[in-house]
């Protein structure tokens, strides 16, 4: 969950911030939604968490077939 998509992107891609994302190379953006209030992204988040790794991929193919990285082009 973040307030600043862009900023969280830039983050990821650069590995500034340590943790599971740095570790991993997590650093593409294949999935998002856009929630009215942080109340209702961060209980999204949760939700989405809980889930099991078969119904994650599930949900990011039903959106993005091909997991394009929608920040791609974001920073060159």
């Amino acid at each position: 969950m973040t307030n600043d998509l862009e900023r969280r992107m830039y983050e990821h891609k650069n590995h500034i911030v340590s943790g599971f994302t740095a570790k991993y190379a997590v650093d593409r953006l294949v999935y998002f939604e856009e929630c009215g209030d942080a109340e209702t992204a961060i209980a999204r988040a949760k939700q989405i968490k809980g889930w099991l790794r078969r119904k994650k991929i599930a949900l990011i193919e039903a959106a993005n077939p091909g997991w394009r990285d929608f920040a791609e082009d974001w920073f060159k």
